[in-house]
């Protein structure tokens, strides 16, 4: 394996504590020179779905090779395995509680971390495997370790998997759900793009119709719009407002996808 990888992290952890620093010490106490880039830290406490959400959208825009270490996990001590997934383009490591969810059709390997040589010590804090356990082998992996030096294999078959609500479409329509909120507070839907390329379309709320549209700027400040968000998901959001507040949605809420014959005149009632 090539030595001095770059790892990113993803967490719950916040910037008000030191978690996330002393995560980066563990791993500077183990190779100094390797490149550290956090991919985020605020992920709602205990949201397994948005961290799982975040990774999936940053993970093609990292070179081959590059260590992953996701940790969101409410499980922590308990009775999920800490594990490590060898990909053909990368590695990730974290808690098997689903948050690889939509990484793992390229999985060479799996392996169960269990050799306490490569963790910080050999008995982990029940509460802080991001720091004993996953930081000290990404450490380890980045600096040239395999995965069958930090583990024994395990059939990825096995692994916690969430996957997100299967979209429904029909002729004219397509039932979705919410998957991610963003600190703007536009809401991410599970459907995507490509559904409704080059047609007039709007999204429904209940009894509201919101208009599909190509840019944030097509309706007034305050008024809620849909369009195709740069993840390539249909998103709802407020011009210079927020959507998750005003519209009160929330993970997992219904949405509902319209195409329409005709460009779509928004109202306040389904047709």
């Amino acid at each position: 394996m090539t030595s001095n990888r770059l790892i990113t992290l993803l967490s719950d952890f916040g910037l008000n504590d030191v978690y996330v620093g002393v995560m980066k010490g563990v791993i500077a106490q183990i190779n100094p020179t390797l490149t550290i880039i956090d991919l985020t830290h605020e992920v709602p406490p205990q949201n397994i779905q948005s961290a799982q959400f975040n990774l999936i959208s940053a993970y093609p825009y990292f070179p081959t090779g590059t260590v992953h270490v996701a940790v969101v996990d409410p499980g922590v001590g308990g009775t999920r395995r800490p594990i490590a997934v060898e990909r053909t383009d990368g590695i990730l490591i974290g808690p098997d509680n689903g948050i690889f969810t939509g990484l793992l059709d390229q999985a060479i390997r799996v392996v169960e971390l269990t050799r306490a040589a490569y963790w910080r010590i050999p008995e982990p804090s029940n509460t802080f495997h991001g720091r004993d356990i996953f930081a000290a082998v990404a450490a380890h992996l980045a600096s040239g370790a395999s995965l069958t030096d930090v583990g024994e294999p395990i059939d990825p078959t096995i692994l916690v998997q969430r996957p997100l609500p299967i979209c429904i479409p029909t002729a004219n329509r397509m039932m979705g759900s919410v998957q991610h909120i963003d600190r703007f507070g536009n809401v991410i839907t599970n459907i995507p793009g490509n559904f409704i390329r080059n047609q007039s379309w709007s999204v429904a709320i209940g009894k509201r119709i919101i208009p599909g549209c190509q840019t944030y700027g097509e309706v007034k400040a305050g008024e809620p719009l849909a369009l195709v968000g740069s993840h390539g998901w249909v998103e709802i959001a407020v011009n210079g407002g927020d959507a998750h507040f005003q519209l009160r949605l929330n993970w997992e809420d219904s949405i509902e996808l319209l195409i329409a014959k005709q460009p779509v005149n928004p109202t306040n009632d389904l047709p």
